[in-house]
């Protein structure tokens, strides 16, 4: 029997890909699966402590509505934004690809300011009942994914203005952040729904 070989170029072939052609990929929607996780038994938790209430929320007034509210609709007008950047991105236009991540490294201060008066108007402190513990609890996990990505974002900003911005494999990180933008903006809709309006719609 004779023996069949494919002789090629390995050089010819493409370094990285977009989608589920790349490990960045799975490795983000992996890591957005355990973050979905961990918010599944947060809310989960705060079902459970408002069962064991008779008035909910105890010992304090819903949360204002003012600056949460503020903080959703900021993160919902940045994903026009985001989609355009990920599409640049994909497209490997680095350009359009450096303009995106700046303005989405410079769109995120405003919704901090907003999530730093959130806390302020809570209206319960994280260690007066569990109903604080639980609403502080929320709103610090969210916070904490919106700081990690507004981080690697400054990253991918930088080194997209350097030689590394010519490389591939910098589009992909930039299409596979702004899929983890996603899941930053559609996990705040749920946080801002139990927070917010839960209280409001139990009283």
């Amino acid at each position: 029997m004779s023996e069949v070989r494919f002789v090629g170029d390995a050089a010819r072939l493409p370094d990285h890909g977009f989608g589920q052609r790349s490990t960045t990929w799975w490795g983000v929607c992996g890591f957005i699966a355990i973050e979905t996780t961990g918010f599944a038994l947060a809310f989960a938790a705060y079902f459970f402590l408002m069962a064991q209430e008779r008035q909910w929320p105890a010992s304090a007034p819903p949360p204002d509505l003012l600056w949460g509210t503020l903080t959703a609709a900021l993160l919902l007008l940045t994903e026009p934004i985001n989609v355009w950047l990920k599409r640049a991105a994909e497209k490997e236009d680095l350009a359009n690809v450096r303009i995106g991540l700046v303005v989405m490294s410079l769109v995120v201060l405003p919704i901090f300011v907003t999530r730093g008066f959130e806390f302020n108007h809570l209206n319960v402190w994280w260690d007066r009942s569990a109903y604080g513990s639980i609403t502080w609890a929320l709103l610090l996990l969210h916070t904490f994914h919106l700081i990690t990505d507004w981080a690697d974002t400054l990253v991918l900003a930088v080194l997209m203005h350097t030689e590394h911005g010519k490389k591939g494999r910098r589009f992909v990180d930039t299409s596979e952040n702004a899929l983890y933008w996603h899941f930053i903006v559609i996990s705040w809709v749920l946080v801002y729904a139990v927070i917010y309006w839960v209280p409001r719609l139990s009283a």
